[in-house]
């Protein structure tokens, strides 16, 4: 039986597996004795087991209504949709923190099912240093953040779930974003390892970089559900503003973003190797940071919804000890680690380069004004805001040269280049860049979305021309170019795609700026006019629901006297949680979003008035499309075989041996 108690002792059981992982392959590989390195993977696999049995006891308190555990009966009830007592597991506190050992075993388990052409040495404390970490956060699980804790007596119903959190996109946020957070602790665990054996080649980059991609894909597509989430649940019409928990998951995505692209130089060229293994340490870095400034308390935001300052003490000291420790094995080892291959500045190198200085420089300024304001309430007691002013004042310069060279790196060659055979490929990029300029200029205002949109069409342009050149499209016949596609590998289609990908999402971003709201209080039968659409009051009725009652209005479109949609925007009301939350409604033909909101019911019941949030926004979707395009070419990118498997062999190396003694 699925127990709390078995859950309890499982957990337990997991701690115990992760801590002898973690130890037994270190010394193994230390002592080159092959029986205790050979224990690693399938501890790995038994620690998963056992992280698989504690979240399946926990889900199953939730679902059956065991009120006598503690984390049921604070964040679930008897009337809570059987979806929402399933993901309302990782939806508080200490089931967010299961969930993230969970997938940290599970990465462990992936290494040892998929890392079996690595080096038995390297293997093992890869493995090792991820069963360190996961002995962290498991001891954290049992000593502060029990999710199996009971209570007594126990109580008839709990006091059920934020109602924010009942919600499709946000139920399985949490999942693919913590997958993403926590799988940056692969290419963490290969840079330790790395800097214990003193060794960083080609092989180790080609053995970094699909862990890299695969986490990023995730992190990407957990940033684009939060943003969605934000857009139509908390009914402001916005998708992103600067919230401190968005800017904590923003962070390590840049950085992230940035290891990819230096892990291939290191494959390539054997250059950047340092820079790399920072990159790796700073990335996971930057990702146990942003759970500890969540769930400290520290960082204020609509998305922190379980923090606990108390337990926060507790994963600083984690801080220190994984991200202190890494840093300092770093300035002991990195020092040992040999210079690659030169390049010239005008080469596909100098390019990723200055694609690494970019990024990091956005990143620093986002991490700037993300914890300024903490720090100033800590050390001088005063309270100041830094909001989306100062952001989109200070990314945006830095982003757009960023964009402008994604369309000259991956046309350049390696080691040295020349510009003008670079520049004669996208002259016709440039074209439709200049048009982009001229069309963005008559529709947008304002200089900065004019300059961001002509980017995005460069950006796409520049992608697609990559492509052409590579199958000599128009050069050849269409029988033969498709051939050539055929034989491109998949690593160089999926950058493409992922590139072209970000220009969607600039697109969308440029057109946003333009977007156009009112905020109106009629009685119902009212018209309004927004961007030439007539936005018109019918009708409001009350709905009932599984555990709240809603306010819903009907609110007819119409465009030229034609209906164009009817839209139902609702407010639901909460009773066990006392707590009322709005449910947009969208409409959308993919190049605009008609996006209503019920607000406040005011006036006397004959002749009542009701709050309404009428919105315009163009290009919307394609914010989020593009970001599953990036996440989909970073997956097609992961699914060519030479990128997984195919490292190149290591040499033997006297460099290595003395490493590893």
């Amino acid at each position: 039986m699925l127990s709390p108690e078995l859950g309890h002792y499982a957990l337990a059981l997991a701690c115990v597996l992760a801590a002898v992982q973690g130890i037994l392959p270190l010394v193994g590989a230390y002592r080159h004795n092959a029986r205790l390195m050979a224990l690693a993977p399938g501890l790995a696999v038994g620690q998963l087991i056992a992280l698989v049995c504690a979240f399946a006891c926990l889900i199953n308190a939730a679902v059956t209504d065991d009120f006598s555990v503690q984390n049921v009966a604070a964040n679930s009830a008897v009337s809570k949709p059987l979806l929402y007592k399933i993901t309302g597991v990782w939806g508080n506190h200490e089931g967010s923190i299961l969930l993230w050992a969970l997938i940290l075993s599970l990465c462990g388990a992936a290494v040892a099912a998929f890392g079996r052409t690595l080096p038995t040495a390297l293997r093992a404390r890869v493995i090792a240093v991820l069963g360190l970490v996961a002995t962290g956060f498991e001891l954290f699980c049992l000593t502060t953040s029990d999710p199996f804790a009971r209570v007594w007596p126990a109580p008839m119903d709990g006091r059920g779930m934020n109602p924010l959190l009942q919600d499709p996109g946000l139920a399985f946020h949490p999942p693919i974003l913590y997958t993403g957070y926590v799988g940056f602790a692969v290419p963490f665990a290969f840079a330790i390892a790395a800097l214990i054996e003193g060794r960083v080649d080609a092989a180790w980059g080609r053995w970094v970089r699909p862990w890299a991609v695969a986490a990023w894909c995730f992190l990407t597509c957990g940033i684009a559900m939060g943003s969605w989430w934000s857009y139509y649940v908390l009914g402001w019409g916005g998708y992103w503003f600067w919230d401190p928990v968005e800017n904590a998951s923003l962070i390590p995505w840049l950085t992230g973003t940035a290891l990819i692209h230096s892990a291939i130089v290191v494959e390539k060229r054997e250059a950047l190797k340092i820079w790399t293994v920072l990159l790796a340490i700073g990335t996971f870095s930057f990702s146990l940071s942003g759970t500890f400034l969540v769930r400290s308390g520290i960082l204020n935001s609509v998305h922190a919804f379980a923090n606990d300052p108390a337990r926060g003490v507790f994963i600083l000291g984690l801080l220190g000890v994984v991200i202190g420790g890494s840093l300092a094995l770093f300035a002991y080892r990195a020092p040992s680690l040999t210079a690659g291959g030169l390049f010239a500045p005008l080469s596909r190198e100098g390019a990723l380069v200055l694609n690494n200085i970019l990024l990091c420089s956005i990143c620093a300024v986002v991490l700037t004004g993300t914890m300024y304001p903490p720090f100033m309430s800590l050390l001088f007691d005063r309270t100041i805001s830094v909001g989306k002013p100062f952001f989109d004042a200070t990314t945006i310069p830095l982003a757009l040269p960023l964009f402008i060279f994604m369309g000259f790196g991956p046309m350049l060659p390696w080691k040295r280049a020349q510009l003008w055979p670079v520049l004669s490929k996208l002259w016709l990029a440039a074209c439709a860049c200049a048009i982009a300029v001229l069309v963005a200029s008559v529709r947008l205002s304002g200089v900065l979305p004019v300059l961001c949109a002509a980017a995005a069409v460069w950006i796409i342009a520049s992608s697609v021309t990559d492509i052409a050149t590579r199958t000599k499209l128009f050069r050849t016949s269409f029988v033969t170019s498709v051939q050539r596609a055929r034989m491109l590998p998949r690593a160089i289609i999926g950058t493409a795609i992922a590139h072209a990908g970000v220009g969607i999402t600039v697109l969308g971003l440029a057109a946003m700026s333009q977007a156009q709201h009112r905020i109106v209080e009629v009685p119902i039968g009212t018209t309004e006019h927004l961007a030439g659409y007539d936005w018109t009051l019918t009708g409001v009725t009350q709905e009932p629901g599984p555990n709240y009652t809603a306010m819903a209005a009907t609110l007819e479109i119409r465009r030229n006297g034609h209906l164009v949609t009817v839209l139902h925007p609702s407010k639901r009301s909460f009773n066990s949680q006392n707590q009322t939350t709005t449910d947009v409604a969208i409409h959308t033909n993919l190049m605009a979003d008609l996006y209503g909101v019920l607000g406040d019911r005011h006036g006397p019941d004959s002749n009542p008035t009701y709050v309404l949030r009428l919105h315009y926004n163009p290009l919307a979707p394609w914010m989020w499309l593009g970001a599953l395009v990036m996440a989909f070419g970073g997956a097609l990118s992961l699914s060519d075989r030479r990128v997984r498997v195919g490292a190149p062999a290591r040499a033997r190396s006297s460099t290595a041996t003395a490493g590893v003694s």
